[in-house]
């Protein structure tokens, strides 16, 4: 799968009291109508019981210039308290999860179906809020294992 270029995004939701967020690239349109969107989530991964605790999410679509943000948001043990700290954001309209200042597209989410698959679930969601920038930089993508630009 590392000969497979994705583009790389932000999941972010709320739960116990705390912003959540992860880098995540497996995520997939299923549906125009309605409009839904999966992710993939590890079982064991923190994130994932919040995911599934809030039944809300966020999808940042990164660009190149947050290649920073995405390194941060995939580092194993970082803490869970201020991890957004350091990233530009704001809450989103409909579900008021966090989502990216400068992010190509962002998508808030109402989680509709969950269904196991080996060591992760697969979160689907339905889109309630959609935004793009008007002016979108080049995109951040993710392919053997490194980040690189797509311009």
């Amino acid at each position: 799968m590392g000969r497979f270029a994705t583009g790389v995004t932000v999941l972010t939701t709320f739960s116990g009291g705390h912003d959540h967020a992860m880098t995540a690239n497996a995520i997939t349109s299923v549906s125009m109508e309605p409009m839904l969107v999966l992710v993939c989530v590890e079982v064991d991964a923190r994130f994932h019981d919040a995911i599934l605790d809030s039944g809300v999410w966020g999808v940042s679509v990164l660009g190149a210039a947050q290649r920073p943000v995405a390194e941060w948001l995939s580092t194993q043990g970082r803490p869970l308290h201020g991890q957004l700290d350091r990233i530009a954001h704001r809450r989103g309209p409909a579900t008021g999860v966090a989502l990216l200042d400068d992010a190509l597209a962002t998508m808030e989410l109402r989680t509709t179906a969950v269904h196991p698959a080996g060591d992760h679930s697969i979160v689907i969601g339905e889109v309630v809020s959609l935004s793009s920038n008007e002016h979108p930089a080049d995109a951040l993508v993710y392919y053997r294992s490194r980040y690189q630009a797509l311009k």
